[in-house]
């Protein structure tokens, strides 16, 4: 890759967690760093912590994702990273099945679907050797096309699992499509329940710090080790297996379907 002085690298879900520990340390390697939020008083004051640029959107707004991209293809003439970190978890209350803006149950739209329409729309900025990172988990359950919004017998731990299947499906998919490309696509569980908000809103106890999912995930930013490496799924600095479903080649190509098609139909609509 290019020296880290001379690398652009965009982070979504950029003012908490795992998001502003990597800003904060890439930042300090005097990295340009583009910040995502949602959160207005949140990036200014990521701003005046940070030597950072900062851009705006809600992820459980697709047009607001399109705006964003938008933006950043206005902005920048190239990105060497991009890091889909942005995510919600089961939230305060799992039984409580919510939408979008755009009418998408909300964790599929904002761990997986705000990401798959930012990425694909800034692949003109990734120039080789780009990389794409994607940070999943490795709680994944199969995804249903039969009821991929899960609306029968909802459940939070559910969907959430759901939407990170699909974020390695998405990962899979994408690097056999840039094979060749010079650009990698990898996703990685960083770390066992860090103690982030979304952790704490659950209910549960803390198990990791930011600091130890931090560190995987800056490895594949930046490690010289993992040049060349593409199409994986990482358990902290391990190579994993995700579930079985994500080599599916005829799955990967549904969820890339229905993703087109419910990108589509929200756009159509004035946002």
């Amino acid at each position: 890759m290019r020296p880290r002085s001379e690398q652009t690298i965009l982070i979504t879900g950029a003012t908490d967690g795992l998001g502003r520990h990597l800003v904060g340390e890439l930042a300090a390697q005097g990295t340009h760093v583009i910040a995502h939020g949602r959160n207005a008083e949140k990036l200014r004051a990521l701003r005046s912590e940070v030597d950072a640029d900062v851009v705006r959107a809600d992820f459980a707004d697709l047009h607001q994702v399109n705006r964003l991209a938008e933006e950043i293809l206005r902005r920048y003439d190239r990105l060497d990273v991009l890091v889909n970190n942005a995510g919600i978890g089961t939230g305060p209350d799992p039984t409580r099945r919510q939408e979008s803006a755009d009418g998408v149950e909300l964790r599929l739209a904002v761990n997986y679907l705000a990401g798959y329409h930012l990425t694909r729309k800034l692949l003109p900025l990734l120039k080789a050797p780009a990389r794409i990172v994607n940070v999943a988990s490795a709680g994944q359950q199969e995804f249903s096309f039969t009821d991929p919004q899960s609306r029968r017998q909802y459940s939070g731990a559910s969907a959430y699992m759901r939407s990170k299947l699909a974020q390695v499906m998405f990962t899979l998919d994408l690097a056999d499509e840039l094979r060749g490309s010079g650009i990698t696509v990898n996703a990685l569980h960083p770390a066992t329940f860090m103690d982030t908000a979304m952790v704490r809103q659950s209910g549960r106890q803390p198990a990791t710090s930011v600091a130890d999912g931090a560190a995987p995930t800056l490895r594949l930013i930046h490690g010289a080790d993992v040049d060349g490496v593409t199409g994986q799924f990482f358990n902290g600095f391990e190579r994993a297996e995700p579930h079985p479903q994500a080599h599916k080649k005829v799955a990967r190509a549904r969820l890339r379907e229905l993703s087109d098609e419910l990108i589509a139909n929200a756009l159509m609509t004035e946002g």
